[in-house]
């Protein structure tokens, strides 16, 4: 056991440095061309955390193992959004950019939407997974023209800031934070994995609890990081971008390389338990997330504790179940 430890506590530090320079880039960028943090997470910064969920996933379809798949998709939503939005929240509660946020968030519900009915089919054909990766272009076209379309006004500190640092350096801040987040990422999802089974685990729980969680740490580190930082809108648009991209860019990769059957390992009378727990479950925190902040433009700590209650009520089904 002592490769695996050896290797976590390097995944550790990997991921921990990483998203100290990938946060630093993002920001350095964002404030270089007026771009609102709330969009750049919800796009640059969401793509490079994501990476991982892609690995992962891509990897797992193409050996023929649809259920982490699709278990890594729903259950890094839920982890992304009951576990590391809601520890930002809990810890320090934000004013948000309501007309930022409305894009990310219809875009999140209308893949969701169409995710689900093609759930409820019991497959997933290339098609819908072909049709997911055009909803991720399509996303990040609209997005893309909506930051340049309303770029943020900068002050003097910001545009000391900006004459200190160069664009070059901060795109390699950006990509080397991010290929760091990945290999960390990798690293404890994988030994992690490997205790998991050999407790005797089922697949499915582990895709849904310690992968999602493990693919989910760039997201974690990055929430950590920009609070540290005072980026709160980045740490949430960032949250929500990657729960779009896993339901279009994850699942559609995945989908596409190799199309396959929703699990149904574990019943709950006579249904399958996904679309009467994890799926109601996904939505619901997402909801809870967003619909007041679009309401009132600020997010509360009791929206936070009350998102990390709903997590620890669901790790404890899923590993009791």
């Amino acid at each position: 056991m002592l490769i695996p430890v050896l290797l976590f506590i390097v995944g550790l530090v990997l991921l921990i440095k990483g998203g100290d320079w990938f946060v630093d880039g993002a920001t350095g960028i964002a404030h270089r061309f007026h771009l609102p943090e709330l969009l750049i997470g919800a796009t640059v910064v969401s793509i490079g955390t994501t990476l991982p969920e892609v690995m992962v996933s891509a990897t797992a379809a193409v050996g023929g193992h649809g259920e982490i798949a699709y278990g890594n998709a729903i259950g890094s939503i839920i982890c992304n959004t009951a576990l590391i939005a809601a520890i930002t929240l809990a810890v320090r509660p934000a004013v948000v950019n309501r007309k930022s946020l409305r894009v990310p968030v219809i875009a999140f519900f209308v893949a969701a939407v169409f995710y689900i009915a093609n759930a409820f089919t019991g497959f997933f054909s290339r098609l819908s997974g072909i049709i997911l990766l055009v909803m991720f272009l399509v996303y990040m076209f609209i997005t893309v023209r909506q930051a340049f379309a309303n770029p943020e006004e900068s002050n003097e500190e910001e545009s000391e800031e900006e004459g200190k640092s160069s664009l070059l350096k901060e795109i390699i801040l950006l990509v080397i934070g991010a290929a760091f987040i990945a290999v960390g990422a990798r690293l404890l999802v994988n030994n992690g994995t490997l205790i998991a089974e050999a407790l005797g685990v089922p697949e499915s729980v582990i895709a849904l609890t310690f992968v999602a969680l493990g693919t989910s740490l760039p997201e974690l580190v990055t929430a950590i990081t920009s609070l540290v930082k005072g980026h709160g809108a980045l740490s949430l648009g960032n949250v929500i971008g990657a729960n779009i991209f896993n339901l279009v860019l994850v699942s559609g990769m995945s989908i596409t390389l190799n199309p396959f059957a929703v699990p149904s390992e574990k019943l709950i009378a006579g249904m399958n338990a996904s679309f009467v727990v994890d799926v109601p479950v996904m939505l619901a925190v997402m909801a809870l997330l967003t619909l007041p902040a679009l309401i009132r433009g600020k997010l509360s700590r009791a929206q936070g504790i009350i998102l990390l209650c709903i997590y620890a009520a669901y790790c404890v089904f899923q590993f009791a179940g």
